[in-house]
C-alpha cells in the first residue's frame, strides 16, 4: 500500500503532480487488456486468418477490411460525442470501461468460431458481422479509455510516464495472447491444423480483456474540470477545425498507414518468403524489446528533460531513423530473399530479425510520443476555445487509428492479390510468382521508408503555441481540480 500510495513523478518538473501507483497500474492494466484483445485481432492474424484458415479470397479480404473499416471509423466520432456528453457519478469516461469489454469479448471469440468448411455465403456474412461488431464494441473501449488519460492528470510529465508504463504493460499482456499462435506454428501439427491456435489465443484474450479492465475503472479518477455545456455535434466539429495541429497529427497517422505494412503481411512474410512458418514467432520476438525501451526511456528522457523537452523534434528524429533502417533491410537482404524459392537459412533469418527489430525501436518511440502529442492538442483546443472535449478529439485520433489499420491491411491483400499471390490451406508454403514475392518484400522495405519520410511533411507544422511563446500546458487551477475531485468523491459516496 506504501507502493501504492506514492506518486509515480517525485522530482521537481515545474507543476504539481497527481498520479499514484496505484492509480497508474489501474489504467496501464486495462491498456493491457484491450491489449489483449487487439493482439489476436491484429492485422498480423487477422488477414492471415481470413485468406489461409478461413479460406476466403484475398481480393474480397481486402474489401471486408476496407469497407468494415471504413464504417468503424465513421462511428468512432459518433462515440466520442457520447462520452463528451455523458454525465455519470462515475465520470464521463468510466462508465464505458465498465461495460464495453465483456461485449467486445463476445464478438472477438465469435470471429474465430467460424468454419472454412461453411457454405461461402455463411462463411461471408458471420465474418462481416463478427468483425463489424468487434469493432463497434472496441471503439466503446478505446475512445473512452484513451480519453481517459487526457483526464486523470494535467501534469504532462505525468502522462508520459503513464503513458511509458502502459506500453510496457500492453505489450506484456498482448503477448500472453498474441504469442499463442506464433508458439503454436513452432509444432509440426499446427502447420496442418492452425485454426485450434487461433481459438484458444481467442479464449486467452476475451478473458484478459474483462479482467484487467477491472482496475482501470475502480483505481482511476477523472480530474479534468467540464462544465454542463456541452458542445453540440456542430460544435464539436467546429472545435476539431479550430484544432490545427490535432489536424497536423491527423494527416501523419494517415501516412502512417504505410508504414504499417509490414506488421499486416508479418505472417505471409515469414511462410511465404522465407519459407518456413516457423518464422513467425522470431519475428514476433523481434517486435518485443521496442515498446519496452519506449515504456522506459522516453519517460526518463522526458521527465530529465522537463519543460524543455521537445516531443515534435523527437518525433521527426524517430521517421528518419525508421526510414534509413528499412532501407538497410532493403539493401541487404534483397538478393537472398528474391534470388529464389526455399526455406531461408538461420543466418540470414537472424539478420531480418535484428533489422526488423531496429525498424521497431523508432515506431515505438514515436507512438509514445504522439500521445503526448495528442494530449498537447487538447490542452490547446481547450485553453483556445474554453471546451476540451476529450471525447471528441479522442475520437479523430482513434477514427484515424482504425482507418489506418484497415486501409493498410485493404492495401496489403490488394497487393498480394493484383501480384498474383497464391492462397494455401493453414500454414504451409505455396509455390509464388516473382510479383508476388517482390510485393511482400517492398511491403517490408521501400514503401515503409517512404511513408516515414513523407510523415515529416505535416510534422513540420505541428504547432500547439497560441501566443508564439509559451507551449500550452495541461494545467488548469489546482481549485478547480480539487474541487472536481471533492465533487466525485461526494456522488460516489453518495
Amino acid at each position: 500500500m506504501s507502493f501504492f500510495d506514492r506518486k509515480i513523478v517525485t522530482s521537481d518538473t515545474g507543476e504539481e503532480t497527481y498520479l499514484t501507483w496505484k492509480e497508474t497500474i489501474g489504467y496501464a492494466l486495462g491498456k493491457g487488456g484491450q491489449g489483449m484483445s487487439t493482439a489476436i485481432m491484429s492485422s498480423t492474424y487477422v488477414n492471415y486468418f481470413m485468406t489461409n484458415i478461413f479460406s476466403i479470397p484475398t481480393a474480397v479480404a481486402s474489401r471486408i477490411r476496407l469497407f468494415c473499416g471504413l464504417w468503424d471509423a465513421i462511428n468512432d466520432p459518433i462515440l466520442g460525442v457520447m462520452v463528451d456528453k455523458t454525465r455519470t457519478k462515475y465520470g464521463k469516461m468510466r462508465p464505458y470501461i465498465k461495460w464495453a469489454p465483456f461485449i467486445s469479448a463476445l464478438f472477438t471469440l465469435m470471429f474465430f468460431l467460424g468454419q472454412s468448411s461453411w457454405n461461402y455465403g455463411v462463411k461471408l456474412v458471420f465474418m462481416i458481422v463478427a468483425y463489424v461488431g468487434w469493432d463497434m464494441a472496441y471503439t466503446a473501449v478505446d475512445v473512452p479509455i484513451g480519453a481517459l488519460a487526457f483526464s486523470i492528470t494535467p501534469n504532462g510529465i505525468e502522462r508520459t510516464k503513464l503513458f511509458g508504463v502502459s506500453a510496457i504493460t500492453r505489450a506484456v499482456l498482448g503477448a500472453l495472447a498474441g504469442g499463442i499462435v506464433p508458439v503454436a506454428l513452432m509444432v509440426p501439427y499446427f502447420k496442418e491444423n492452425t485454426a485450434p491456435a487461433y481459438t484458444v489465443s481467442a479464449i486467452v484474450a476475451c478473458a484478459g480483456m474483462i479482467i484487467f479492465t477491472r482496475p482501470a475503472f475502480y483505481w482511476t479518477k477523472e480530474r479534468a474540470p467540464y462544465s454542463e455545456d456541452v458542445p453540440g455535434v456542430g460544435e464539436s466539429v467546429k472545435l476539431l477545425i479550430q484544432n490545427k495541429p490535432l489536424l497536423m497529427l491527423v494527416i501523419s497517422n494517415i501516412l502512417f498507414t504505410l508504414a504499417t505494412l509490414p506488421a499486416a503481411v508479418r505472417m505471409y512474410f515469414a511462410v511465404d518468403l522465407m519459407g518456413d512458418s516457423k518464422f513467425t514467432l522470431p519475428l514476433e520476438i523481434a517486435a518485443a524489446p521496442a515498446p519496452f525501451l519506449a515504456g522506459i526511456l522516453v519517460p526518463i528522457i522526458a521527465e530529465k528533460m522537463g519543460k524543455r523537452m521537445d516531443f515534435k523534434k523527437f518525433y521527426m528524429r524517430c521517421c528518419v531513423l525508421a526510414a534509413a533502417v528499412h532501407l538497410l533491410l532493403f539493401a541487404t537482404t534483397r538478393g537472398a530473399l528474391l534470388g529464389g524459392e526455399g526455406t531461408a537459412g538461420w543466418g540470414l533469418a537472424i539478420l531480418i530479425i535484428v533489422q526488423l527489430a531496429l525498424t521497431l525501436i523508432p515506431l515505438e518511440f514515436k507512438n509514445l510520443c504522439s500521445k503526448e502529442m495528442e494530449a498537447q492538442t487538447v490542452d490547446y483546443i481547450g485553453h483556445k476555445t474554453g471546451h476540451r472535449a476529450e471525447g471528441v478529439m479522442l475520437s479523430v485520433i482513434s477514427f484515424t487509428g482504425k482507418l489506418q489499420n484497415s486501409a493498410s491491411s485493404a492495401v496489403a491483400l490488394w497487393l498480394l492479390a493484383v501480384s498474383g499471390y497464391a492462397t494455401h490451406t493453414d500454414a504451409i508454403p505455396a509455390p509464388q510468382t516473382d510479383s508476388a514475392r517482390f510485393a511482400l518484400f517492398a511491403m517490408f522495405t521501400l514503401i515503409p521508408a517512404a511513408a516515414w519520410l513523407l510523415m515529416l511533411i505535416p510534422m513540420k507544422f505541428y504547432n500547439t503555441k497560441l501566443d508564439g511563446d509559451n507551449n500550452i500546458t495541461a494545467e488548469a487551477p489546482p481549485t478547480a481540480l480539487a474541487e472536481r475531485e471533492a465533487e466525485l468523491e461526494r456522488q460516489v459516496q453518495g
